[in-house]
């Protein structure tokens, strides 16, 4: 075994009894034995500890938030001041600038952005979007650009350019895509579809220290390290329900370094008073657990997935192909791995697979510009996923 091999495949044995005691703590799994859940990129599973600190919340102390001054009520309203300030660890924030605002989800967070964004441009301004990522990181730029020409101004909408061998961003045409009229960046942090680290880094290299940044973190947050002082974007937008917390949470986390204050508009309403419980409580349960761990057994996890798939003449793994082998050397796919059969239409192999117990997802992917000629298999992963069942996709793939 090479040294490359080792470095990446030896988390399978140093992570193995850790990664025992994470999977006892899903229910979910426990009561399912002989099923594989092979589709956290869609939503996470929710640990046992998440379950309780919701079920005592509602069983000791619910009710509204910020509208009463007995003692439930002033305990809920500072639960959602604690989740807020969970958000700030979880991302390692300790500035006296920034914000957490909570939100249903990053499609809300991503549009709320964009309200913000609104009445900072003119006409001729430009904006450097991803024509190629995540749907819900693309309509509300198109949609805002629309909003704009209705009134009279006239920006525009510039796509990221993409390598389409690798569907790494390239970084190399930056320099023609952003100039003096670029005004705002939205990036993604890990491609939903590929699974790579797309670097914003370079982004920010690239754009000067001037313009804001606002980052798509679906797929980063929970599955690896993301710290605001490691990006220098102006905002991180995540899905509470792919880090374990409940479906219909979400945060933004605003720098506020680089224009207006970000705030949430409107009257606010009722919070989703359990959803920040379990925001917090996962949250917590990723600290405990070990986010850097957790991004080893999957990066781990993924590299035995393409290195099998490669192995298989009618199989084509989407995205860089200097990464499939477990012996390579080039970026690994952090947390998910999304693949055609040559022969097998994708549905057909969805369901071969579900029928098997191993549940993954075969469609579009919800990647912007996509339809149903472009079905794929997606296959994520995340704590609780076993090498057990990659070698049981494998063999059932391999038999296609």
């Amino acid at each position: 075994m090479t040294t490359a091999v080792s470095s990446t495949l030896d988390a399978l044995t140093d992570l193995a009894d850790w990664h025992q005691r994470v999977r006892a703590q899903f229910p979910i799994l426990i009561a399912n034995p002989g099923l594989g859940y092979l589709d956290s990129a869609a939503t996470a599973q929710k640990p046992q500890a998440v379950l309780d600190r919701m079920m005592a919340y509602l069983t000791t102390a619910n009710a509204n938030a910020g509208r009463g001054a007995y003692p439930w009520a002033t305990t809920t309203t500072a639960a959602i001041e604690e989740a807020k300030r969970s958000v700030h660890a979880l991302l390692g924030d300790s500035g006296t600038t920034s914000s957490v605002e909570l939100v249903s989800g990053a499609s809300e967070g991503l549009r709320r952005v964009a309200d913000w964004l609104r009445p900072t441009l003119r006409d001729g301004d430009r904006i450097v979007v991803p024509f190629h990522d995540h749907a819900a990181n693309l309509r509300p730029w198109l949609d805002l650009a629309a909003d704009l020409a209705a009134s009279g101004v006239r920006i525009e909408v510039v796509p990221l350019p993409v390598d389409p061998a690798s569907g790494d961003y390239a970084h190399r045409e930056f320099p023609a895509v952003f100039g003096p009229s670029t005004r705002f960046v939205a990036a993604t942090g890990v491609h939903h579809v590929y699974g790579a680290d797309l670097n914003v880094q370079r982004i920010r290299a690239a754009v000067g220290p001037g313009v804001p940044i606002c980052l798509d973190a679906a797929q980063s947050v929970g599955h690896r390290p993301v710290l605001v002082d490691d990006l220098d974007v102006d905002f991180i937008v995540f899905s509470g329900h792919k880090m374990m917390a409940l479906p219909g949470t979400g945060a933004v986390w605003a720098g506020n370094r680089r224009g207006p204050q970000f705030t949430l508009d409107g009257w606010p309403g009722t919070p989703n008073t359990v959803g920040a419980i379990s925001l917090t409580a996962a949250a917590q349960w990723l600290a405990d657990t070990g986010v850097t761990s957790i991004q080893r057994w999957c990066t781990a996890l993924c590299a035995l997935l393409t290195d099998g798939l490669a192995r298989i003449p009618e199989v084509t793994v989407l995205g860089c192909q200097d990464s499939l082998a477990a012996s390579s050397t080039m970026q690994r796919r952090e947390s998910l791995v999304t693949f055609r059969h040559r022969r097998v239409r994708s549905d057909d192999l969805g369901f071969v697979l579900t029928a098997a117990g191993l549940l993954t997802r075969y469609d579009a992917q919800c990647q912007a510009g996509r339809d149903s000629q472009d079905h794929a298999v997606r296959v994520s992963v995340h704590a609780y996923t076993s090498p057990e069942e990659i070698h049981r996709l494998l063999d059932i793939v391999g038999q296609a």
